[in-house]
């Protein structure tokens, strides 16, 4: 079940989206298909952009795929974003395509800030071009702080990425800043912390990961020495936040601006992994690698200008997200079991 809208009143929420014309990119990952349904039970005109399909992607397998409209095509295409921002008449933009995988960028850096920030330029130019478009809320992430010795980091933080993924979203902030400051292109900036849900198919990341090998009775791995400080925040939640700063930045003359939105819960690793053993009723301490590298130790954020100016706060905890996550893997790997991969 869905949680309501992150709205002092739900029901003008669903009149802003009803009949809306929206556009998201990277739907397939984790965020696009919980965003996605809460557009189109809103009454949404959703439009798709589709570069791959992993056959148990949350979009094909959640039930609101014949809801939207599909476009398939890549970022680094230009041509086509103009094309369907015009034909579709789009009115608001989600940008969450990126290639989201530290170890991938680490690995690849070139088709990682390709796929970031020129994806990003492409879309941003392609939306300043169009009359149409009324707002675009792009994807930044915590991550495009760097490592700050002052916690938590407020939107005043310096950008300052230094690994690949980290200055990939650090340019990817900038740029859009950019395009407000230069062409008043009405931009919103989204900074959230490490967000966990069902449908994260990436079995790497430490939430899925924890769970797939307690599912199997197996100890869980913990790639970092497992004292790494994060706030975990649950998709929900996470899109509640990208539909609320949607509604209200016209409105309240809030573009150009950024917005960090967090959990408030900062955890280790050790300390997440052992909510989820607890949760699942598996005492199976986890295996510690320690070969995680370009790694920030400790890294969390300030979500009190969304709850200042927006009047936004996370409506699951952490406790309540991690029950609803494993629930939702319960299912999955019941269904596929050990050939759960995306």
């Amino acid at each position: 079940m869905s949680t309501p809208l992150t709205d002092s009143n739900p029901a003008a929420a669903r009149g802003f989206w009803y009949d809306r014309r929206v556009f998201v990119t990277g739907p397939t990952g984790l965020l696009g298909p919980w965003l996605i349904k809460q557009l189109v039970d809103c009454g949404a005109n959703v439009t798709v952009l589709v570069r791959d399909i992993p056959p148990r992607s949350h979009l094909y397998t959640c039930g609101y795929l014949p809801h939207v409209a599909q476009v398939f095509g890549d970022l680094l295409d230009r041509d086509l974003l103009e094309r369907v921002l015009n034909e579709h008449e789009i009115d608001t933009v989600f940008h969450l395509g990126a290639q989201a995988i530290v170890g991938i960028a680490n690995r690849n850096p070139l088709s990682t800030l390709e796929s970031n920030i020129r994806g990003t330029w492409n879309l941003l130019e392609s939306a300043r071009r169009n009359p149409h478009v009324q707002r675009v809320l792009v994807a930044s992430s915590d991550k495009a702080y760097g490592n700050q010795d002052q916690l938590p980091y407020t939107e005043d933080t310096p950008l300052v990425g230094r690994y690949p993924y980290d200055v990939s979203k650090s340019c990817v902030d900038l740029i859009t800043q950019s395009y407000w400051h230069t062409y008043r292109l009405p931009v919103g900036i989204v900074r959230c912390g490490n967000f966990f849900g069902g449908g994260d198919l990436n079995f790497n990341r430490i939430v899925p990961g924890t769970i797939q090998s307690l599912w199997h009775d197996e100890h869980p791995i913990v790639r970092s020495n497992g004292q790494l400080v994060r706030d975990y925040f649950y998709i929900e939640d996470v899109a509640n936040a990208y539909l609320t700063l949607a509604q209200h930045l016209r409105e309240k003359r809030l573009e150009g601006q950024a917005f960090n939105f967090a959990s408030g819960e900062p955890q280790t690793v050790l300390q997440l992994v052992a909510k989820i053993t607890e949760l699942m009723g598996k005492p199976l301490p986890p295996r510690i690698l320690n070969t995680a590298t370009n790694e920030i130790p400790a890294q969390y954020l300030s979500s009190e200008k969304a709850r200042q100016v927006l009047g936004w706060t996370p409506g699951i905890t952490l406790e309540e997200g991690l029950k609803r996550t494993i629930a939702w893997y319960d299912d999955y790997l019941a269904r596929h079991g050990s050939r759960a991969g995306g």
